[in-house]
């Protein structure tokens, strides 16, 4: 499990989330104070009269191209995205959507694929220089301030998954400060509250988690994980831009941080259902169905999975095929007793681990395992140690897995 890089709680959206490791090589400068509120501040100087991201037309005009990006048809969102930009050159906006594009294009890989590391950066750069034009003409523009704190954000957190930590640590400090100074805005739009959701909430998070980071966070605003939640859901139900990513993020934290699957559930049958050709949500969605025991709808959904692989869909790959096979070999081999197809599907789920590099995983050691138990039970010694040496390698060691490999072993010698 990725430990938390102490910068990243600075960085507002994403990069909150999904954490790194510390790093214990160089001590980041001292990252002063900012007083963020924790509660819903009406504006009182601006009413995001002449805001892009505010008018109604645009989100109209843009509600199909949203639709698109979220459910994998990449070139057709990005083609309404160029046509916006075309219109409004000197804009954030389109540069942002842009960039965002290409986070979902790495995201489904967990965030391993390199190739669109150097066009989200551009996108961001771009973003960046054009909002610091309308903050620089009025430092009242709390719109520029969004479009800021969300590149500095996603800037971060890429930089942080590639242990760029000096690049991580300046942009993480930037959206901080700009995150705070949009607070005021707050009133005016749910996707101005999107960064101080996750922030009220992984502050506290954190803390109740990491205890040896306690005296950190004293430089911070104190967080409120239930308002966070309580903004998060806002969010999600009412914003246009931030609406699907809070969704996501509900989804994620139900499932990771609150343990709390019936919570997690509904939202990701919402994201698989309105976006069935979406790699990241499909596959989530039949993990929830796995653990709530719905192997029906398991079954439904990694079939889909398979098969869009093999049809080549964007973002199928290795990482959502290990799922669905290792899924489907569970229910053939409990549900229907078909030892042969599920011999097929876990070979399957372990040769898709390998493709991917993760051998470490729950799939790949329960799968390898499942292999070793249906050779011992066809006789066959020679194969059944050589999937439970495969365990005993790569499991924790004293865990369950490991313990019944390695006892395995020794009562079967060569």
């Amino acid at each position: 499990m990725r430990k938390l890089l102490l910068v990243m709680l600075v960085v507002c959206a994403p990069a909150w989330a999904w954490a790194q490791r510390v790093d214990t090589t160089k001590s980041p400068r001292p990252i002063r104070k900012i007083e963020l509120e924790n509660v819903d501040i009406e504006p009182a100087a601006r009413d995001g009269k002449g805001w892009l991201m505010l008018d109604k037309d645009i989100q109209l005009e843009l509600e199909g191209a949203i639709h698109n990006l979220y459910n994998f048809k990449y070139d057709k969102a990005e083609k309404q995205f160029r046509s916006l930009r075309r219109r409004y050159p000197e804009h954030p906006l389109p540069y942002l959507l842009m960039g965002l594009s290409q986070w979902w294009k790495i995201l489904p890989t967990n965030l391993q694929a390199k190739q669109y590391d150097k066009l989200l950066f551009a996108y961001m750069d771009t973003t960046v220089q054009k909002a610091q034009v309308l903050y620089d003409q009025d430092s009242k523009n709390y719109e520029a301030c969004f479009f800021l704190s969300a590149a500095y954000g996603f800037d971060a957190h890429l930089n942080a998954e590639r242990k760029n930590w000096t690049a991580a640590t300046l942009s993480s400090r930037k959206a901080l400060r700009y995150l705070d100074e949009s607070k005021e805005a707050n009133g005016l739009s749910p996707e101005f509250l999107f960064g101080q959701a996750l922030f009220n909430y992984y502050a506290v998070w954190i803390a109740e988690n990491y205890p040896l980071l306690r005296p950190v966070l004293l430089l911070f605003p104190k967080g409120n994980r239930a308002l966070g939640l309580q903004q998060l859901r806002n969010v999600a139900a009412n914003g246009f831009y931030t609406g699907i990513e809070a969704k996501y993020y509900l989804m994620r934290i139900m499932y990771t941080e609150e343990n709390n699957l019936d919570g997690a559930l509904p939202t990701a049958r919402y994201l698989a259902n309105n976006f069935p050709d979406n790699a990241y949500f499909q596959r989530f969605y039949a993990l929830l169905c796995y653990h709530q025991g719905d192997m029906i709808e398991c079954e439904r959904v990694s079939r889909e999975i398979l098969d869009k692989i093999n049809r080549g869909y964007p973002g199928y790959e290795g990482i959502g095929g290990r799922y669905a096979t290792y899924f489907l070999g569970s229910i053939v081999q409990n549900s229907y007793k078909d030892i042969t197809k599920a011999k097929d599907y876990f070979q399957r789920c372990v040769v898709f681990s390998e493709s991917t590099g993760d051998v470490s995983s729950g799939f790949y050691l329960s799968a390898n395992l499942n292999l070793g138990r249906m050779a011992d039970d066809e006789k066959d010694t020679k194969a059944a140690r050589r999937y439970f040496t495969t365990v005993a390698d790569k499991a924790e060691r004293k865990s369950p897995p490991y313990r019944e490999a390695k006892l395995y072993l020794k009562t079967h010698k060569k």
